[in-house]
């Protein structure tokens, strides 16, 4: 044969290596390597290496990779721990998660001044990783940024709440972490969480809506993120239901995220509390008359103590979700919707009435199949969850050859800094 594929052994890295005809030349140079401590040996570089980063004590390891590649499937992931960001307007939520989607362990801060500069984010997220590897091996970190991400999913190219525009936060934060990153839009995140762990396991065809502020959305086909040419895709929240309608933040009029959403609901309600409408008289009263404290929980929890009132905005919500629903699945033909978001806490007064309306405004009803409409079951953590998991693709498995190479290498550094030290005088410091 002209050439002959070398098999990969136990201790070797993820990819195949193809070799050609033999070359002494390799054998010379592995013989040259294999007694010095700091270079690499074989054809390729080593794919993985200890780094320590301290702040202050001592701090647990942090795994460095070389030449992140990602993985096509889940199910050819290394099963190792990751950390998932969610970042938001006003939080930023950490957790590892293991392969299993169980957190292992969750911190969360609050967005820092408003995100006005986009190092601000970036010094919270390394804060955040840094302090989960105190106590966890972190092998990649996955990220969920509410903004638009390119098909590269390296740069957020715009944010609504955030100072990010054209952001290369993927490669900032590699260099700073020193371990891979993945960085793509929350909504895709929650949908790949509810899909591997949630409410659409089992599901080929899936789409995802987010009901929270606006309205964000992901589709899912066949295990596998759609993200469209630019990366852009599930923006269903801007899709135009009323021509002319309210205008929206995006610049244009009858967004359907201006009639069913947290804001859509808000806005309702308080405009009938400041017309001292008769139906409103309940939620003034819980307000003491300030409108501007009138909020979607407190309209949630009022509709589930029966408030006439709020279940009907409720009602109206979930009709105009339902119509956004079905016009969804004339376009896209899914088996299951899954609704989360933090309106969809309201359970059955939002999804009862959507249901509904789909099935009212579905074209061929009666004659096709209806896609499913469920609540999505991992709540606020949903996003958090999916970005690590699909970090995972990333991830390298810090493999036992790797190990004591690593090992060797760090008595080399040790062994390097006693010579430094005896070779200099040595100082003390008065207490």
């Amino acid at each position: 044969m002209a050439g002959a594929v070398r098999r990969r052994s136990r201790g070797e890295g993820d990819h195949h290596a193809i070799t050609g005809p033999h070359d002494t030349r390799d054998d010379a140079n592995r013989a040259s390597t294999r007694h010095h401590p700091f270079r690499r040996w074989g054809p390729r570089p080593v794919s993985t290496y200890r780094d320590f980063a301290h702040r202050g004590s001592a701090r647990a390891t942090v795994l460095r990779t070389v030449s992140a590649r990602e993985r096509r499937s889940h199910l050819t992931a290394p099963r190792v721990p990751t950390v998932g960001i969610d970042i938001g307007g006003t939080k930023v939520m950490a957790g590892v998660v293991d392969a299993d989607g169980v957190i292992l362990e969750k911190v969360r801060t609050e967005t820092p001044d408003k995100s006005k500069s986009p190092k601000v984010v970036e010094d919270t997220i390394c804060e955040l990783v840094l302090d989960l590897s105190d106590r966890h091996d972190v092998h990649a970190v996955g990220i969920g940024a509410a903004g638009w991400v390119d098909a590269d999913r390296s740069k957020v190219l715009f944010a609504p709440h955030l100072a990010w525009r054209n952001e290369p936060l993927r490669d900032a934060l590699s260099a700073r972490l020193a371990v891979p990153v993945l960085v793509d839009n929350d909504a895709n995140t929650a949908a790949w969480a509810e899909w591997r762990f949630g409410a659409g396991r089992g599901e080929d065809h899936l789409v995802m809506i987010t009901l929270g502020t606006g309205i964000g959305g992901a589709i899912l086909e066949d295990g596998q993120v759609k993200r469209g040419k630019y990366g852009v895709a599930g923006e269903f929240g801007h899709m135009q239901v009323v021509p002319g309608g309210h205008r929206c933040p995006c610049g244009n009029r009858g967004c359907w995220e201006q009639y069913s959403s947290g804001n859509a609901l808000v806005r309702e309600a308080r405009e009938l509390a400041a017309a001292e409408s008769p139906v409103a008289h309940s939620l003034i009263d819980r307000v003491g008359g300030s409108v501007q404290d009138i909020t979607g929980p407190l309209i949630t929890e009022l509709a589930r103590e029966g408030d006439a009132m709020c279940v009907e905005l409720f009602q109206d919500i979930g009709q105009w979700l339902g119509v956004g629903i079905a016009n969804l699945a004339a376009a896209l033909d899914p088996s299951c919707f899954v609704i989360g978001g933090g309106v969809s806490a309201a359970d059955d007064l939002l999804i009862g009435p959507a249901r509904d309306a789909f099935r009212r405004h579905l074209t061929g009803r009666g004659y096709r199949p209806e896609a499913r409409i469920v609540k999505a079951q991992l709540g606020p953590e949903a996003g958090m969850v999916g970005a690590a998991d699909l970090a995972r693709l990333v991830a390298r498995r810090f493999r036992r050859a790797n190990r004591r190479r690593v090992e060797r290498h760090e008595r080399y550094e040790r062994y390097a800094q006693a010579l430094r030290n005896s070779a200099s005088p040595r100082t003390t410091q008065e207490p």
